[in-house]
């Protein structure tokens, strides 16, 4: 019977970290108005890009779901427990700032573009969690580029999935004891995805056809000539 309940315990941990198609609660409409936009999705075309960014925009819903629970899988949108006690909305949106900001830190020529960055899920671990087995840093958002100069959609809004591995046991004291807390390996993981995303664009097919006829160049917008 232990055994039993030993292994349906780590498949329910499993599901909470890895599942990347459930977006809890609130989420969920935000995500099938876009599902058509997921990267990955049959038909869609991965196009190179070259931007400057000039305004980072990281939203954080008040409309999501957090959770303060210490259980292995809470249900929630935000669970968030590397800082002290406060607003966790806010300190979710400082963490993803800060990816954000060194994701884009090279990012000075190109297309003069916005970015704006809506928090769909950020799920790291609870204690009871990173104290046995670990998991998943569970990281969702709603990316959107802007041309800076007409404010049209250049790229989105689309679904990015950001997971990354969540050591445990002892593996996660000892990351402790070194000085290598949650926060740095969530912004460094994402700032990596920022900057893989923001290095391409998806575009469906013919889409191309439409921007040429529009005031923007295939060179304005780093296309690969």
């Amino acid at each position: 019977m232990k055994l039993k309940a030993g292994l349906a315990l780590v498949a329910a941990l499993a599901l909470a970290g890895c599942d990347a198609g459930q977006v809890v609660s609130r989420s969920a409409g935000t995500a099938s108005a876009v599902t058509g936009l997921i990267g990955g999705e049959a038909g869609q075309v991965p196009v190179a890009a070259s931007y400057n960014v000039t305004r980072l925009d990281v939203i954080v819903p008040r409309s999501l779901r957090v959770s303060e629970e210490n259980t292995y899988v809470p249900r929630a949108d935000i669970v968030w427990h590397g800082d002290r006690l406060g607003d966790r909305y806010e300190q979710v949106r400082s963490i993803m700032t800060e990816a954000a900001q060194r994701g884009t830190a090279g990012m000075h020529s190109g297309t003069p573009v916005t970015v704006q960055v809506e928090i769909m899920r950020f799920h790291a671990l609870t204690p009871k969690a990173r104290y046995t087995f670990g998991g998943n840093f569970a990281t969702r958002f709603l990316l959107t580029v802007r041309d800076a100069r007409s404010g049209a959609v250049i790229d989105g809004p689309r679904i990015v999935v950001a997971d990354c591995p969540a050591s445990g046991g002892q593996r996660a004291m000892e990351e402790e004891a070194a000085g290598i807390t949650q926060r740095m390996v969530i912004v460094d993981h994402v700032s990596g995805v920022f900057q893989r995303e923001l290095s391409r664009r998806i575009v469906l097919p013919g889409a191309e056809a439409a921007v040429s006829r529009n005031a923007f160049q295939p060179s304005d917008l780093g296309l690969i000539q």
